[in-house]
């Protein structure tokens, strides 16, 4: 077991650190190649899993409700917390609920189960991701308008693959072989980009930080084991759930914080913290769903 947790972490930790490495040597701007990854490579990923002949969108229906309850529910639950002195609502609470789904969830799903967790991970990924443009930028900005999340390429990307799912169409080979090849350019691209991103991120307040390192896996954790023993998820569905909750803020929180404004040292506190702490909690994590 320990040389599979080893397997699995491992290649997600090596290609972060490379990303790091590089981020400091050559400190480069990574918002193009985060902007392609999300405009086009995740989209492709997206379609090409959601369209393909393998994928059954029922057959996760109960675990993209058990992770919608998890990630909204961490915000209850952690909510007291916003009254300690230096602790704000907007700033912790987001960081909180919207986990690292993208840049090492796929990842780590894909490396400890294998190709099979492949569509359970982007339902995932999608699970949170709508939830962080809707819910997450709703926290922030209460003025954002909801037509804004119409426009992204990975909710065009989601209703089309929803659309082929649903419908039992599939698309020719010829069309689904590139698509496939660009969307595996964005698994490996999170995880480059995430290790530049976090050079750029500081500790001045590392008080929040080591609070969020802890609240937020401890919250999903206990959340995934709550929503289990009322609605029991299959085995291998568990283990997947149990991954999940166990990921880190996202990256994302702190751009976002960034572009309203919102306490981004802070944010990017909770952000870093939370990464590094994951090397010790995912392990622990997967030794409890393998």
């Amino acid at each position: 077991m320990l040389e599979r947790i080893f397997l699995t972490v491992f290649p997600v930790v090596a290609v972060v650190l490379i990303g790091s490495i590089y981020g400091r040597l050559r400190r480069p701007d990574v918002r193009v190649a985060n902007q392609i990854n999300m405009e086009l490579f995740v989209p492709a990923l997206l379609i090409s899993v959601l369209a393909g002949k393998n994928f059954q969108l029922t057959d996760y229906s109960q675990l993209a409700i058990m992770a919608a309850a998890i990630v909204l529910g961490s915000g209850l639950v952690l909510l007291p917390l916003c009254r300690l002195p230096g602790v704000s609502l907007k700033t912790f609470l987001p960081p909180m609920m919207f986990n690292n789904t993208g840049n090492m969830g796929i990842p780590l799903l894909a490396f400890a189960f294998g190709d099979k967790a492949l569509p359970a991970a982007v339902v995932l990924f999608i699970v949170e991701m709508l939830l962080h443009f809707t819910v997450g930028i709703y926290m922030l900005d209460h003025r954002t308008s909801p037509r804004q999340l119409l426009r992204m390429p990975i909710t065009l990307a989601t209703l089309l693959g929803l659309a082929l799912s649903f419908s039992g169409l599939h698309l020719p080979q010829w069309l689904y072989t590139p698509l496939d090849m660009i969307g595996q350019i964005s698994i490996p691209l999170m995880l480059f980009t995430l290790g530049i991103r976090l050079t750029h991120i500081n500790l001045k307040d590392w008080h929040v930080g080591v609070l969020g390192a802890i609240a937020c896996p401890a919250s999903g954790l206990l959340l995934a084991w709550v929503v289990q023993t009322l609605w029991p998820l299959p085995a291998e569905q568990w283990a997947y759930l149990i991954v999940f909750a166990a990921l880190p803020p996202a990256v994302l929180n702190y751009m976002l914080a960034e572009q309203f404004r919102q306490e981004p040292a802070k944010v990017a506190s909770i952000v870093m913290l939370g990464n590094i702490a994951s090397l010790v909690i995912i392990p622990l994590a997967l030794m409890w769903a393998i």
